[in-house]
């Protein structure tokens, strides 16, 4: 038994000799070497010969694989060439080992991957056949045709039947152009839309040129100088109290004509002309309250008395119109609108053209956004004033806090919005 298993023992130096040893190859890693190359398509000839080009401009002294290379081989009907450059990927890389059976050794080499890709030498100057848009059309209906959905089908037959004939239209396209070009020549400029616009305003008249707020809004033009005059002031001389004062006037229930009467008599010598603007805004309060009795003339009298007659009848003529069926006073949502941008336009004046927005809503009972939208169509920007505005107008620092329509020159109106169409 001993004799059989020694014969099957091998020798120690005959096992040495069968085991193959690995080495990397001692050559500059930048030094150019073999390529490892893929053809998924077509196998070039074996007697083809390829050459591996370098990007210009490349460093020299990168190691081979990792340089962008191009192989390219040509044979006698096809070219070949790499795709995009040498394949790289994460975590993988490609060896060749050179077996030397004297040594029994193999040495290693790091190569790049290339993907050829071929050219028909015979093709390579045409170019192909472009396809028009008509034609991708008829190709994809009819693959609609052939395999598509009953409602496929149906959108396929409804373009086809909303479809403009264009070579019908080239005999009346230039008689549609001159049609438009003498529509269009009717159109007003953006010029002349602007002024049209502006002079459709339902606010006093303007001077769009002024240099100074006080010079937009002109003090007659808003209240004539017939009814101006006629404002009855000097019954305030008997007054004794504030109270006394907002007693006289034609709408008591207001604390802005409050201050204001206030204001205006905690000076030396009261200003008369601001006097009188204030008792024609409390008219024009008053004789907005009194919209329902404006078609009775007796009890409209009665309601705002005091009240000079050509006065009441100068809001009439301007903030009312005629009713047709009964052919009395009536005011109108444009006629109302007129009668609250002249009253805030003296409202500016008064309040050196700082005009407080909330207490006016508030004394009118009217939304203080739409206050804000008024003031805003006489050129107003509505804004908190800051300490030196405060200063410059007498106002205490607590009116910090409150927001004011503040007219500013050069006059610029808020432009109509444009709304986008729905798709």
């Amino acid at each position: 038994m001993s004799a059989s298993v020694a014969s099957k023992k091998r020798k120690r130096g005959a096992e040495d000799a069968d085991k193959t040893s690995l080495t990397l190859s001692s050559q500059p890693a930048s030094q150019v070497g073999p390529v490892l190359a893929s053809f998924p398509s077509l196998e070039p000839p074996k007697s083809t010969a390829f050459k591996c080009y370098v990007q210009k401009g490349a460093d020299k002294n990168a190691p081979f694989e990792a340089q962008p290379t191009i192989v390219a081989g040509e044979a006698e009907t096809v070219e070949f060439f790499t795709a995009d450059g040498p394949l790289s990927s994460t975590g993988c890389s490609y060896m060749i080992g050179v077996h030397d059976k004297r040594t029994n050794t193999t040495t290693l080499r790091p190569v790049p991957l290339h993907i050829l890709t071929r050219q028909v030498k015979a093709l390579k100057n045409l170019r192909p056949i472009e396809v028009s848009t008509e034609e991708r059309m008829a190709q994809r209906n009819n693959l609609g045709e052939a395999f598509g959905t009953k409602k496929a089908k149906a959108a396929i037959r409804a373009r086809e039947r909303n479809r403009v004939d264009i070579d019908a239209m080239k005999n009346v396209a230039g008689h549609l152009q001159d049609t438009i070009m003498q529509n269009t020549e009717t159109l007003p400029t953006a010029e002349e839309a602007k002024a049209t616009a502006d002079s459709s305003r339902l606010i006093p008249p303007y001077n769009a040129d002024a240099q100074s707020p006080k010079d937009v809004y002109a003090l007659h033009d808003i209240i004539p100088e017939a009814e101006f005059n006629a404002l009855p002031i000097s019954v305030f001389k008997a007054a004794k109290s504030d109270h006394d004062r907002i007693a006289l006037l034609p709408f008591k229930r207001s604390d802005w004509l409050r201050l204001q009467l206030k204001l205006i008599y905690s000076a030396p010598k009261p200003n008369k002309t601001d006097l009188k603007i204030v008792y024609y805004i409390s008219t024009m309060m008053a004789f907005l309250k009194s919209s329902r009795s404006l078609g009775d003339k007796d009890a409209l009298q009665q309601r705002l008395s005091g009240v000079p007659p050509i006065v009441i009848d100068g809001l009439i003529s301007r903030f009312t119109e005629m009713e047709r069926s009964t052919n009395k006073p009536k005011m109108t949502p444009q006629t109302e609108t007129m009668l609250l941008t002249y009253m805030f336009a003296l409202c500016l004046q008064i309040e050196d053209f700082a005009a407080d927005v909330e207490t006016i809503a508030h004394d009118l009972s009217m939304a203080p956004t739409k206050v804000i939208n008024l003031f805003k169509s006489l050129g107003c920007t509505i804004k908190k004033l800051g300490p030196s505005e405060l200063k410059e107008r007498g106002l205490p620092d607590s009116a910090s806090e409150t927001k004011r329509a503040v007219l500013k020159v050069p006059l610029e109106f808020p432009k109509n919005r444009v709304k986008r169409a729905r798709r």
